[in-house]
């Protein structure tokens, strides 16, 4: 498959599907009438958006406060809308890539389908074209958006049990710091 690329995306969110405990995670992109939903675990949402605040600071943090890198997301660019549906999986991603392009001022995040036996030393975008990457370019004040957005989406969860930290399913768990009592 090809690289799916959007320079720049109308919209670029991370969401996600179903029930707290049984949700399915995505990225989704889109211009115009286009539209690309790629399926990802919570973890590499949750890796994702820090990564993307710790880019952003260290851009900022260089630059001596002149990138043009807001410090916290402009509220116009603040998203909370759902998928656009219908959210149809183009791939599953395993490996991420993140990088700033000083010529741009712009943020390049490269997902790369998940391949069997993943090559730890295989380079996101390698000319296999067998693999498909999504390839998306986005302002500094988009990212912040994005990574603001993505990390609300991993909390809106389960709550943690306030003794362990587990997420509490609706009938409860077994809670390991009450010596297995359904709490």
């Amino acid at each position: 498959m090809p690289v799916i690329s959007y320079d720049p995306p109308d919209r670029f969110v991370a969401g996600a599907v179903g029930r707290p405990g049984d949700r399915a995670f995505f990225l989704q992109a889109r211009s115009g009438r286009r539209v690309t939903s790629v399926g990802l675990e919570k973890f590499q949402v949750t890796l994702l958006a820090e990564r993307l605040e710790e880019l952003l600071d260290e851009v900022l943090r260089r630059s001596g406060g002149d990138a043009p890198v807001p410090a916290v997301t402009p509220s116009e660019l603040r998203d909370d809308g759902p998928l656009d549906q219908p959210v149809e999986e183009e791939f599953k991603v395993g490996t991420m890539a993140l990088a700033w392009d000083p010529d741009d001022e712009q943020v390049v995040i490269e997902a790369q389908e998940v391949t069997e036996g993943e090559d730890e030393d295989a380079e996101v975008g390698e000319d296999d074209p067998a693999i498909a990457v999504l390839r998306v370019r986005i302002s500094a004040a988009q990212a912040r958006a994005f990574a603001e957005r993505a990390l609300k989406v991993v909390a809106a969860g389960r709550p943690p049990c306030p003794l362990c930290g587990l997420p509490l399913d609706t009938e409860g768990h077994v809670c390991p710091r009450q010596n297995g009592y359904l709490g």
